[in-house]
Protein backbone atom coordinates (compact mmCIF):
# COMPACT_ATOMS: atom_id res chain seq x y z
CA UNK A 1 0.00 0.00 0.00
CA UNK A 2 1.03 3.85 -0.61
CA UNK A 3 1.04 6.20 2.40
CA UNK A 4 1.78 10.01 1.61
CA UNK A 5 3.02 11.17 4.56
CA UNK A 6 2.57 14.68 5.82
CA UNK A 7 5.62 16.24 7.83
CA UNK A 8 6.36 18.98 10.43
CA UNK A 9 6.21 22.42 9.03
CA UNK A 10 8.56 23.46 12.24
CA UNK A 11 8.31 21.83 15.02
CA UNK A 12 8.86 18.65 15.28
CA UNK A 13 6.51 17.47 17.76
CA UNK A 14 3.47 17.62 15.31
CA UNK A 15 3.76 14.45 13.55
CA UNK A 16 1.12 11.68 13.99
CA UNK A 17 1.24 8.65 15.74
CA UNK A 18 0.38 7.24 12.57
CA UNK A 19 3.37 8.97 10.70
CA UNK A 20 5.94 7.53 13.48
CA UNK A 21 4.56 4.16 12.60
CA UNK A 22 4.65 4.13 8.85
CA UNK A 23 8.24 6.06 9.49
CA UNK A 24 9.20 3.39 11.10
CA UNK A 25 8.37 0.32 9.59
CA UNK A 26 8.26 1.21 6.01
CA UNK A 27 11.36 -0.02 3.82
CA UNK A 28 10.79 1.96 0.33
CA UNK A 29 10.71 5.70 0.60
CA UNK A 30 9.73 8.21 -2.55
CA UNK A 31 10.77 11.71 -1.03
CA UNK A 32 10.99 15.40 -2.37
CA UNK A 33 14.10 15.78 -1.20
CA UNK A 34 16.53 12.74 -0.02
CA UNK A 35 18.71 14.51 2.36
CA UNK A 36 15.61 16.25 4.25
CA UNK A 37 13.70 13.33 4.49
CA UNK A 38 17.08 11.40 5.74
CA UNK A 39 17.06 14.28 8.16
CA UNK A 40 13.63 13.61 9.75
CA UNK A 41 14.15 10.40 10.09
CA UNK A 42 17.72 10.59 12.02
CA UNK A 43 15.98 13.18 14.01
CA UNK A 44 13.10 10.83 15.35
CA UNK A 45 15.14 7.88 16.00
CA UNK A 46 17.69 10.48 17.88
CA UNK A 47 14.88 11.07 20.01
CA UNK A 48 14.01 7.22 20.42
CA UNK A 49 10.36 7.92 18.19
CA UNK A 50 11.08 5.33 15.88
CA UNK A 51 13.41 2.58 15.17
CA UNK A 52 13.21 2.18 11.36
CA UNK A 53 14.88 -0.79 9.52
CA UNK A 54 17.20 -0.39 6.85
CA UNK A 55 15.08 1.67 3.68
CA UNK A 56 15.95 2.97 0.73
CA UNK A 57 15.43 6.34 -0.25
CA UNK A 58 13.99 7.62 -3.80
CA UNK A 59 14.27 11.14 -4.99
CA UNK A 60 10.73 12.08 -6.29
CA UNK A 61 10.02 15.86 -6.83
CA UNK A 62 8.57 18.08 -9.81
CA UNK A 63 11.41 18.19 -11.50
CA UNK A 64 11.88 14.19 -12.15
CA UNK A 65 8.42 13.05 -11.55
CA UNK A 66 6.77 11.86 -14.23
CA UNK A 67 9.88 10.41 -15.66
CA UNK A 68 10.33 8.66 -12.28
CA UNK A 69 6.74 7.20 -12.67
CA UNK A 70 7.51 5.86 -16.38
CA UNK A 71 9.89 3.37 -14.72
CA UNK A 72 8.00 1.98 -11.56
CA UNK A 73 6.54 -1.24 -11.43
CA UNK A 74 2.80 -1.50 -10.10
CA UNK A 75 3.59 -4.41 -7.83
CA UNK A 76 5.79 -2.40 -5.81
CA UNK A 77 2.65 -0.84 -4.13
CA UNK A 78 1.64 -4.57 -3.10
CA UNK A 79 4.29 -6.10 -2.19
CA UNK A 80 5.35 -3.75 0.98
CA UNK A 81 4.28 -0.37 2.38
CA UNK A 82 5.82 2.58 0.55
CA UNK A 83 5.33 5.83 1.56
CA UNK A 84 5.95 8.74 0.04
CA UNK A 85 7.08 12.49 1.94
CA UNK A 86 7.69 15.92 0.93
CA UNK A 87 9.42 17.93 2.32
CA UNK A 88 7.39 19.76 4.91
CA UNK A 89 3.77 20.09 5.25
CA UNK A 90 0.96 17.97 3.06
CA UNK A 91 1.90 15.86 -0.29
CA UNK A 92 0.65 17.59 -3.06
CA UNK A 93 -0.12 21.08 -1.50
CA UNK A 94 2.09 23.44 -3.14
CA UNK A 95 5.03 20.51 -2.89
CA UNK A 96 4.73 16.94 -5.11
CA UNK A 97 2.72 14.01 -5.26
CA UNK A 98 -0.24 14.68 -7.39
CA UNK A 99 1.20 12.42 -10.51
CA UNK A 100 1.61 9.88 -7.79
CA UNK A 101 -1.64 9.99 -6.62
CA UNK A 102 -2.24 9.88 -10.62
CA UNK A 103 -0.49 6.96 -10.69
CA UNK A 104 -2.09 5.16 -8.07
CA UNK A 105 -5.49 5.73 -9.30
CA UNK A 106 -4.66 4.43 -12.51
CA UNK A 107 -2.90 1.30 -11.64
CA UNK A 108 -5.84 0.38 -9.24
CA UNK A 109 -3.07 0.94 -6.18
CA UNK A 110 -4.49 1.21 -2.07
CA UNK A 111 -3.28 4.19 -1.29
CA UNK A 112 -4.07 6.80 1.86
CA UNK A 113 -3.20 9.91 2.69
CA UNK A 114 -2.54 11.28 6.23
CA UNK A 115 -3.99 14.28 7.73
CA UNK A 116 -1.00 16.37 8.94
CA UNK A 117 0.43 20.04 9.42
CA UNK A 118 -0.55 22.76 6.66
CA UNK A 119 0.60 25.59 6.80
CA UNK A 120 -1.89 27.60 4.70
CA UNK A 121 -5.13 26.04 6.48
CA UNK A 122 -2.66 26.80 9.90
CA UNK A 123 -2.44 30.98 8.37
CA UNK A 124 -6.07 31.32 7.66
CA UNK A 125 -7.16 29.56 10.79
CA UNK A 126 -4.96 32.67 12.73
CA UNK A 127 -6.13 35.52 11.15
CA UNK A 128 -9.71 35.68 12.37
CA UNK A 129 -10.64 36.52 9.22
CA UNK A 130 -13.97 34.82 10.14
CA UNK A 131 -15.26 33.62 6.29
CA UNK A 132 -16.63 30.37 5.29
CA UNK A 133 -14.82 30.11 2.49
CA UNK A 134 -11.55 31.21 1.25
CA UNK A 135 -9.35 30.34 -1.31
CA UNK A 136 -5.15 29.30 -1.55
CA UNK A 137 -3.12 30.51 -4.47
CA UNK A 138 0.11 28.73 -3.44
CA UNK A 139 2.99 30.93 -5.01
CA UNK A 140 2.53 33.49 -7.42
CA UNK A 141 4.69 34.08 -10.57
CA UNK A 142 7.58 35.38 -9.70
CA UNK A 143 8.07 38.42 -12.01
CA UNK A 144 6.46 40.24 -15.43
CA UNK A 145 3.04 40.66 -16.29
CA UNK A 146 1.69 36.77 -15.16
CA UNK A 147 2.65 38.28 -11.52
CA UNK A 148 0.54 41.35 -11.89
CA UNK A 149 -2.70 39.58 -13.40
CA UNK A 150 -2.70 37.00 -10.85
CA UNK A 151 -2.44 39.08 -7.84
CA UNK A 152 -5.01 41.65 -9.56
CA UNK A 153 -7.52 38.50 -9.39
CA UNK A 154 -6.26 38.13 -5.82
CA UNK A 155 -6.87 40.56 -4.25
CA UNK A 156 -10.75 41.08 -6.15
CA UNK A 157 -11.95 37.91 -6.18
CA UNK A 158 -14.09 38.64 -3.20
CA UNK A 159 -12.61 35.86 -1.06
CA UNK A 160 -10.49 35.90 1.47
CA UNK A 161 -7.14 34.66 -0.53
CA UNK A 162 -4.33 32.46 1.15
CA UNK A 163 -0.21 33.53 -0.99
CA UNK A 164 2.92 31.77 -0.32
CA UNK A 165 5.99 34.20 -0.57
CA UNK A 166 9.97 33.41 -0.44
CA UNK A 167 11.43 36.12 2.08
CA UNK A 168 12.82 37.94 -0.78
CA UNK A 169 10.37 38.44 -2.81
CA UNK A 170 8.07 39.57 0.45
CA UNK A 171 8.72 43.44 0.38
CA UNK A 172 8.01 43.68 -3.00
CA UNK A 173 4.46 41.62 -2.46
CA UNK A 174 3.90 44.09 -0.34
CA UNK A 175 4.34 47.36 -2.52
CA UNK A 176 2.47 45.58 -5.29
CA UNK A 177 -0.25 45.33 -2.45
CA UNK A 178 -0.06 48.81 -1.80
CA UNK A 179 0.14 50.48 -5.23
CA UNK A 180 -3.50 48.83 -5.44
CA UNK A 181 -4.73 48.83 -2.06
CA UNK A 182 -2.47 50.50 1.01
CA UNK A 183 -5.29 49.96 3.24
CA UNK A 184 -6.35 45.71 2.22
CA UNK A 185 -6.29 43.80 5.96
CA UNK A 186 -3.46 41.32 5.79
CA UNK A 187 -2.61 38.48 8.27
CA UNK A 188 1.02 37.35 8.22
CA UNK A 189 2.74 34.43 10.00
CA UNK A 190 6.28 34.29 9.58
CA UNK A 191 7.91 30.71 10.57
CA UNK A 192 4.99 28.86 11.40
CA UNK A 193 4.89 26.23 14.39
CA UNK A 194 8.84 27.26 14.32
CA UNK A 195 11.14 28.78 17.75
CA UNK A 196 11.04 32.62 16.17
CA UNK A 197 7.47 32.59 14.54
CA UNK A 198 5.95 36.30 14.22
CA UNK A 199 2.37 37.03 13.17
CA UNK A 200 1.25 40.25 11.68
CA UNK A 201 -2.22 41.98 10.83
CA UNK A 202 -3.42 45.34 9.83
CA UNK A 203 -3.19 47.45 7.04
CA UNK A 204 -0.94 46.78 4.27
CA UNK A 205 0.77 50.01 3.78
CA UNK A 206 1.66 49.75 7.48
CA UNK A 207 2.52 46.07 7.39
CA UNK A 208 4.77 46.96 4.87
CA UNK A 209 6.71 49.84 7.13
CA UNK A 210 6.67 47.81 9.64
CA UNK A 211 8.35 45.09 8.07
CA UNK A 212 10.95 46.84 6.46
CA UNK A 213 12.84 47.54 9.48
CA UNK A 214 12.81 43.87 10.80
CA UNK A 215 14.71 40.52 9.59
CA UNK A 216 12.23 38.95 7.06
CA UNK A 217 14.43 35.78 7.00
CA UNK A 218 12.46 32.63 6.92
CA UNK A 219 8.91 31.17 5.17
CA UNK A 220 5.64 33.68 4.90
CA UNK A 221 2.20 32.52 4.53
CA UNK A 222 0.17 35.80 3.44
CA UNK A 223 -3.73 36.30 3.96
CA UNK A 224 -5.27 38.68 2.34
CA UNK A 225 -9.12 39.74 3.69
CA UNK A 226 -12.16 39.58 1.37
CA UNK A 227 -11.68 43.40 -1.12
CA UNK A 228 -16.11 43.55 0.81
CA UNK A 229 -15.46 42.55 4.85
CA UNK A 230 -19.47 42.86 4.82
CA UNK A 231 -20.88 41.27 1.64
CA UNK A 232 -17.93 39.41 0.23
CA UNK A 233 -19.01 40.49 -3.45
CA UNK A 234 -17.69 42.46 -5.52
CA UNK A 235 -20.17 44.34 -8.63
CA UNK A 236 -19.45 44.37 -12.32
CA UNK A 237 -19.48 48.14 -12.23
CA UNK A 238 -16.84 48.08 -9.26
CA UNK A 239 -14.70 46.21 -11.33
CA UNK A 240 -14.80 47.92 -14.55
CA UNK A 241 -13.71 51.03 -12.17
CA UNK A 242 -10.30 49.03 -11.14
CA UNK A 243 -7.07 50.33 -12.32
CA UNK A 244 -6.20 46.53 -14.04
CA UNK A 245 -6.15 45.16 -17.52
CA UNK A 246 -9.03 44.54 -19.18
CA UNK A 247 -8.42 40.93 -19.88
CA UNK A 248 -8.02 40.78 -16.18
CA UNK A 249 -11.37 42.26 -15.40
CA UNK A 250 -12.80 40.29 -18.27
CA UNK A 251 -11.92 37.02 -16.16
CA UNK A 252 -13.61 38.48 -13.19
CA UNK A 253 -16.57 39.45 -14.44
CA UNK A 254 -16.77 36.01 -15.73
CA UNK A 255 -16.71 34.59 -12.38
CA UNK A 256 -19.70 36.87 -10.78
CA UNK A 257 -22.01 36.52 -14.53
CA UNK A 258 -21.92 33.13 -15.66
CA UNK A 259 -20.55 34.79 -19.17
CA UNK A 260 -17.52 33.86 -20.83
CA UNK A 261 -14.35 35.52 -20.98
CA UNK A 262 -14.54 36.67 -24.15
CA UNK A 263 -17.79 38.09 -23.94
CA UNK A 264 -16.90 39.89 -21.43
CA UNK A 265 -14.00 40.89 -22.93
CA UNK A 266 -16.11 42.31 -25.93
CA UNK A 267 -18.16 44.45 -23.77
CA UNK A 268 -15.10 46.21 -22.36
CA UNK A 269 -13.43 47.48 -25.48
Amino acid sequence: MLHFIPTPIGNLEDISLRSLWLLGTATTIFCEDTRVTKRLIYLLKEKALIDPPEQKFISLHSHNEKAILETLDPALFQEEEVLYVSDAGMPAISDPGCELVRFAQQHAIDYDVLPGANAALLAYASSGFCESRFLFYGFLPHKGKDREEALHEAMYNGYVTILYEAPHRLIKLLEQICNIDSERELFLIKEATKRFQKQFKGQAGNILEMLKMQNIKGEWVVVLNSDHKETGVITVDEIKQLDIPKKQAAKLIAKITGKSPKACYNDLL
